[in-house]
């Protein structure tokens, strides 16, 4: 807990160039800085300092060309893609917009990368800092988009000599609950506060935090620790990958009475919602109607498709209607046995 916290902007950094010493160039601008501050520096000034720039055309499709190539070489992977905008995942982890490669203060020949490696980035700094006498916490921020809410709001890439994570699990609130899940991510709320300072325009890239109380900063975890690994992150597919993924799963669909079925109750609504999903895309010539349910298989429901088109054409296109409805109803969390009947094929459903 604490008393209260001050967010003082650093004035006077002025424009930073590969090798600059930002140790140097900070206490020279805060000569004020003082043990158990929390410096909030922009990811920006520590790129130019590392030398962490493109060198671009000015303009036309140039520029645009070399732009995607830098977007290519910052990117692990594709989240999605809608218009001009590309989310990805860079090779550091970070999931942003455009690698988070950045254009803005700094001279139209040129673009920004993010720090090769912010953590270390920040514990290199932090160390300056040490030697002029300042046990300080650093945080290197930059500014990302969030799903499901619009407006940017600036995160910590990097971390020194701070905890990144306030953990209240295990701890009792106020009317005696026990918390379970409550992990604070301190340095992204220290790094927005920062920001409110700093602005976007205003050339004032480092902010100091005051007054917040740093507890193992020794052996402090860095940054990474927020960064959520793929087994648990439930949101890991961007919208391209996902559609392939789902497309991927309805083609490899278990057949045959060999694969057992969980024997789990089956919602009558999700079923027509199914059905509802495939009807205008289905033969004319095909039927749907329940069908018995045989004890002891596994099924909680069934289905009985049929076709008026007694045919190999007429059959062909009844055993793509099944799958199809196979497909809508794995959307639903319904799996599904594909068996042949004397007049057609049985769907025996579970809930999974």
């Amino acid at each position: 807990m604490t008393d209260g916290l001050e967010i003082l902007p650093v004035r006077g950094i002025g424009e930073i160039v590969a090798g600059d010493e930002l140790a140097e160039v900070i206490t020279a601008a805060a000569p004020w800085l003082a043990d158990g501050d929390v410096l909030v520096v922009t990811s920006k000034i520590v790129s130019k300092a590392e030398g962490r720039l493109v060198e671009v055309p000015v303009g036309g499709p140039e520029r645009d060309r070399a732009r995607a190539a830098a977007l290519e070489s910052e990117t692990a992977r594709v989240v999605a893609r809608r218009g001009p905008t590309t989310i990805v995942q860079t090779h550091h982890g970070f999931v942003m917009a455009a690698a988070g490669i950045d254009a803005s203060n700094v001279d139209k020949s040129h673009l920004v990368l993010l720090p090769a490696d912010p953590d270390e980035s920040a514990r290199r700094l932090r160390d300056d800092l040490v030697k002029r006498g300042l046990d300080v916490g650093v945080i290197i921020s930059d500014t990302m988009g969030r799903a499901w809410r619009n407006g940017l709001t600036d995160v910590a890439l990097g971390a020194a000599g701070i905890e990144p994570i306030r953990d209240y699990r295990g701890e009792t609130d106020p009317y005696g609950n026990e918390l379970e899940i409550t992990q604070m991510a301190v340095i992204d709320e220290l790094a927005a506060a920062g920001e409110l300072v700093k602005g976007k325009v205003d050339q004032t890239p480092v902010a100091v935090v005051r007054g917040y109380p740093r507890s193992g900063i020794r052996d402090a975890a860095d940054a990474s620790v927020l960064l959520r690994d793929a087994a648990s992150d439930m949101f890991s597919l961007g919208t391209t990958e996902a559609r392939a993924d789902g497309l991927r799963r309805a083609a490899l669909l278990p057949d045959g009475p060999e694969a057992a079925l969980p024997g789990l109750p089956v919602d009558p609504d999700a079923v027509d919602r199914a059905a509802a999903a495939v009807a205008d895309y289905l033969s004319r010539a095909t039927t749907l109607a329940p069908a018995e349910v045989i004890p002891g298989s596994g099924a909680t429901a069934a289905l009985h498709l049929g076709t008026l088109d007694k045919t190999p054409v007429g059959f062909m296109r009844l055993g793509a209607d099944a799958h199809r409805l196979r497909a809508a109803l794995a959307a639903e969390s319904i799996v599904t046995l594909s068996l042949p009947h004397e007049d057609g094929v049985r769907l025996e459903l579970s809930a999974s």
